[in-house]
C-alpha cells in the first residue's frame, strides 16, 4: 500500500476583507519523510499558507490534508500529526523547559508520565537537559529556538513546519541545528522549513517549492531547480603557489590568493577534465568547492523585482 503524501494542498484560496488576495489558487505536495522548502520574498504567501495548514488562519477556498486528513472534517487528526515551530518566541518566560514540553503535551492528550519520558529525551537532544528547571525566559536565543522545535515535538508529529527556525542564530549554533534537523528527517519525520538563508535551504532540503505573489512559481527537486543555472562556480585550492599565467578552456576563472582561483563551468564543461587541466601545468588540486549560494541565483532569477 503506497504511503500517504505528508500534506495535499488544492486549489488554496485566501482573500483578506479588503479583497488583497493573499493566495491565488496554489497546488502544493509533499511527501512523506521529505525535507522541503518552501521559499518566497517577504508578503508571497508563506505565513498565509503555514497560517492555514496550522488553522490559525481561515481560508477562503481549496483544500488541505495532512496525512490524508481533511482540515475541514477532520481538524484534530490534522493538529495532532502537525508540530509548528513559528518565528516568534512564544512560551512562557515563567515556566521553566520542563514544565512548558509537559503541559504542551497534556493539550494532545499524553499521559502524564510519558510526557515526562518524552520531555526528557527531547530536551536531552536538543542539549538542554541542564536547563531544565531554569526559567525560560533567562534562555538564550539559540536555546529558545531548540526548546521551541523540542515543544513542537513533544506531542509526536508526523510533519514538522519550521518557519525561519534559525533566525538571529549565530553561524556555529546555525550547523548544529542543521545536523539535528537532519537527524530527525532521517529517522522518519516530514519537515517543510521556510527561511531567508537560501544556503540552508540548498544545504538541507530534497525538494523546493518558490511562492511569490500568492502563486507557486516552482514546485521540484532541488537538483532541477539548480540545473536552470546556465552555469556553477568552483573555488579550487592548490598545493602550492599558483603561476602567474593559467591555461584553462573554462568560461571564466579568476585568481582569488597565491593558492586559490575560482572558476565557472557551463553545463557543457566537465570538472574531471578542468582539474586534468590544472594537472597538466603542474598544479595540484588540494581542496575542491561548488560556491555557495547557488540556489539564491535561482531564486533571484525567478521571483518578481520587489520594485
Amino acid at each position: 500500500m503506497p504511503k500517504r503524501n505528508a500534506l495535499e494542498i488544492k486549489q488554496l484560496k485566501k482573500f483578506y476583507p479588503n479583497g488583497f488576495p493573499a493566495l491565488k489558487g496554489i497546488d502544493l505536495t509533499v511527501k512523506a519523510n521529505d525535507f522541503f522548502g518552501l521559499l518566497g520574498p517577504n508578503g508571497a504567501g508563506k505565513s498565509t499558507t503555514i497560517g492555514i495548514i496550522s488553522s490559525l488562519i481561515t481560508k477562503t477556498e481549496g483544500t488541505v490534508k495532512v496525512f490524508g486528513h481533511d482540515l475541514d472534517s477532520d481538524q484534530q487528526n490534522v493538529k495532532r500529526h502537525l508540530g509548528i515551530v513559528p518565528q516568534e518566541f512564544n512560551f512562557s518566560i515563567f515556566e521553566t523547559p520542563m514544565q512548558i514540553l509537559v503541559n504542551q503535551a497534556g493539550y494532545y492528550g499524553v499521559p502524564f508520565r510519558v510526557a515526562n519520558t518524552r520531555a526528557k529525551e527531547l530536551l536531552e537532544l536538543m542539549g538542554l537537559w541542564e536547563k531544565r528547571n531554569s526559567m525560560a525566559g533567562g534562555l538564550s536565543g539559540g536555546q529558545k529556538r531548540r526548546l521551541m522545535i523540542a515543544r513542537a515535538l513533544v506531542h509526536e508529529p508526523k510533519l514538522l513546519i519550521l518557519d525561519e527556525p534559525t533566525a538571529g542564530v549565530d553561524i556555529s549554533l546555525r550547523r548544529l541545528m542543521w545536523d539535528l534537523l537532519q537527524k530527525l528527517n532521517k529517522d522518519g519525520l516530514t519537515i517543510i522549513l521556510t527561511t531567508h538563508y537560501l544556503e540552508e535551504a540548498e544545504a538541507l532540503c530534497k525538494n523546493i517549492g518558490i511562492i511569490d505573489n500568492g502563486q507557486i512559481i516552482q514546485n521540484t527537486t532541488k537538483k532541477e531547480l539548480l540545473s536552470l543555472l546556465p552555469s556553477e562556480s568552483f573555488i579550487i585550492e592548490t598545493t602550492k603557489k599558483l603561476p602567474k599565467t593559467i591555461s584553462l578552456s573554462c568560461t571564466q576563472h579568476q585568481t582569488l590568493s597565491d593558492n586559490s582561483i575560482e572558476v565557472q563551468l557551463n553545463t557543457e564543461q566537465n570538472l574531471n577534465d578542468l582539474v586534468l587541466e590544472l594537472n597538466k601545468q603542474d598544479i595540484i588540486v588540494k581542496r575542491l568547492s561548488a560556491k555557495a549560494n547557488r540556489l539564491e541565483e535561482v531564486f533571484l532569477q525567478l521571483v518578481e523585482d520587489p520594485k
